[in-house]
């Protein structure tokens, strides 16, 4: 939905002014490709956050009574 919205606005921007369609269909890839760097940076910050919250939790999870995770796994 999300793809076929963006294309529409093209084809709109295409119609209205094509320069700076045919621009913009230029540049999106090379945006893209300066974007990755910064995609995996957010990934990797993620993943450093997801790891201090499991060890942030873990003496609560080792401690949780049996009959909570029994209900948990349901």
């Amino acid at each position: 939905m999300k793809l076929l919205f963006g294309f529409l606005l093209w084809c709109i921007l295409l119609v209205l002014c094509w320069p700076l369609a045919a621009l913009a269909l230029i540049l999106f890839p090379i945006i893209w490709l300066i974007s990755i760097p910064f995609r995996l940076l957010a990934m990797v910050i993620n993943a450093v956050f997801r790891l201090l919250k499991a060890i942030l939790f873990l003496p609560a999870r080792v401690l949780q009574p049996r009959k909570a995770l029994e209900a948990r796994a349901c």
